[in-house]
């Protein structure tokens, strides 16, 4: 028998077990899930009068914040907001802020003031910080800071119309980056 013969035997097992593995696991990793967005998402709506409205304070204490434009914002929470943009292909989306009063920019991070984020087309709050992160310690004035929240679903896009909850206020029609 030819060493040819030999090897061809265990070589063809060998390729037939890599390309097994690895369609498995192409069929596993494209699998729909129940975090999966649906395959056809509805039309987005264009925004109703309803829409102009703050974010109701029914949905609870964290949503009962004033509504203020975003150059008052760092009067009433000590932050400018900086930018809000998707990032992650999407699946992301990350929020800027600057600190101007360090002690008036605390409320970002207390508990009945999370940070929130609503897309205003379609009244979908996302809270949900990437990792679980949130800055701890003292904020420092003239410092840029983010939070990074999951955007499950890409339904926040560039160009979205956002209401941003930051420490006490909230500034609405933020355009998504």
């Amino acid at each position: 028998m030819s060493r040819w013969a030999r090897l061809r035997a265990p070589v063809a097992l060998g390729l037939a077990a890599v390309v097994g593995i690895g369609g498995t696991a192409v069929a596993f990793a494209m699998r729909p899930s129940a975090a999966s967005p649906p395959a056809t998402r509805p039309a987005r709506e264009v925004a109703s009068p309803a829409a102009e409205a703050a974010v109701p304070s029914t949905a609870g204490p964290a949503f009962d914040r004033p509504v203020i434009p975003a150059g008052l914002l760092a009067d009433r929470a000590g932050i400018r907001l900086v930018r809000v943009s998707a990032s992650g292909a999407g699946g992301l989306l990350d929020v800027r802020f600057q600190v101007v009063d360090p002690g008036k920019a605390q409320a970002v991070h207390q508990a009945r003031t999370p940070p929130l984020v609503v897309d205003e087309d379609s009244g979908l709050v996302i809270r949900q910080l990437y990792m679980g992160h949130a800055h701890t310690g003292e904020l420092k004035p003239a410092v840029t800071y983010y939070l990074v929240f999951e955007n499950s679903g890409n339904w926040v896009r560039p160009g979205s119309k956002v209401t941003v909850l930051l420490g006490d206020a909230q500034v609405r029609h933020v355009t998504v980056s």
